[in-house]
């Protein structure tokens, strides 16, 4: 069990984010926010796959109006995605948004910030603090960082969300959550590690502008896995160039090889090697379909020789180990019978339906 962080608690709607609430799963729309058909069905596909908090862009007026017919349409909390317009906070705030976040790197004047603070707390919504890299002040001539320029804008970073928290406090407002992105893991690992010294609030993880979904993948399993493995970090949003389906997926999978939520069962499988006399990758594509719609959090293992499992995959609540022309079922650890090839998909998906 990992011995996560002492916040304070931020309540989103029905989610609550920090304390001890469970670490939750957050998503964000790629439709246009002003057609509302759209952004609503993709907001309930998010929710089938186990999204639990969903972020949409307002860059305009006419997003911003959308909000309100989004929101009645829709049953996870809606935040509303601000930059540079403290007006458009304002609308999203009245149209019944759950929560907001804003950048202030980009919405500087403290003004401005008193008029959103002020808002979301006669409505008695939250304020997500997000800073990215970029927001930052420029770095002029800086092309490629070497360690001390990346701990230098992880200061700056880390420098500007706090001004804009403790700004925040002073007119009695403290239902903050931040955030730290940068497209390079390290420096988002660096930020947030300072923050956490200085600070309670509870903390929104991601690396943002990760690129294609395999790049995407690999940098916020580091970024966003190594924080959670040191107990930093209370909700999280994976970035991806691709789906928005792909980004929940993927957060429970990080989440998942922590040991710190399970979301869906858990397939392991051995990477192929000459003792592999059988198509593993289609029997584990099989198996994988099969689970497609299965939420209990089983450990599941398709083994291509004896050598791997069961010994291997002992901990598996329910296991095969495939030879050439048979295979055997195995449950933790024991093998329950040997099966011949063309059997054994159909009795190992009748043990998995008695499964407990």
């Amino acid at each position: 069990m990992i011995a996560r962080r002492k916040t304070r608690k931020v309540q989103v709607a029905a989610v609550s984010i920090g304390g001890d609430s469970p670490i939750s799963v957050q998503g964000m729309t790629k439709t246009r926010t002003e057609d509302t058909k759209a952004t609503v069905r993709q907001i309930e596909e998010l929710a089938e796959v186990g999204c639990e908090i969903v972020r949409v862009a307002v860059p305009t007026r006419v997003a911003a109006r959308a909000l309100k017919k989004i929101k009645a349409q829709i049953s996870l909390p809606l935040v509303a995605d601000i930059h540079y317009s403290p007006t458009l906070a304002l609308m999203a705030i009245e149209a019944g948004v759950d929560k907001i976040r804003i950048n202030p790197g980009n919405i500087r004047k403290p003004e401005a910030q008193k008029k959103i603070v002020l808002a979301a707390k006669k409505h008695k919504i939250p304020i997500r603090i997000g800073v990215n890299s970029g927001s930052v002040l420029p770095r002029k001539g800086l092309k490629v960082m070497r360690p001390a320029e990346e701990q230098n804008l992880a200061v700056l970073m880390v420098e500007l969300v706090l001004k804009a928290a403790h700004f925040f406090e002073s007119l009695d407002f403290g239902d903050i959550v931040i955030s730290l992105k940068a497209s390079d893991p390290i420096v988002t690992i660096r930020a947030y590690r300072l923050a956490a010294m200085k600070c309670d609030y509870p903390f929104h993880l991601g690396v943002t502008a990760t690129g294609p979904a395999e790049e995407s993948m690999a940098k916020s399993a580091i970024g966003i896995g190594t924080l959670l493995a040191e107990g930093i970090g209370d909700t999280i949003r994976v970035s991806t160039t691709g789906p928005p389906q792909l980004e929940i997926k993927t957060a429970y999978d990080i989440l998942a090889a922590l040991g710190i939520r399970r979301h869906s069962p858990e397939i392991i499988s051995c990477p192929v090697c000459g003792r592999c006399e059988v198509d593993l990758p289609k029997i584990v594509g099989e198996v994988k379909e099969a689970l497609a719609h299965e939420k209990r959090p089983l450990k599941i293992a398709v083994m291509g020789c004896v050598v791997n499992g069961p010994g291997e995959a002992a901990e598996a609540d329910l296991g095969i180990a495939c030879t050439k022309d048979y295979g055997f079922i195995f449950k933790k650890g024991e093998i329950l019978r040997r099966v011949s090839e063309n059997a054994l998909m159909n009795e190992f998906l009748q043990e998995l339906r008695e499964l407990e």
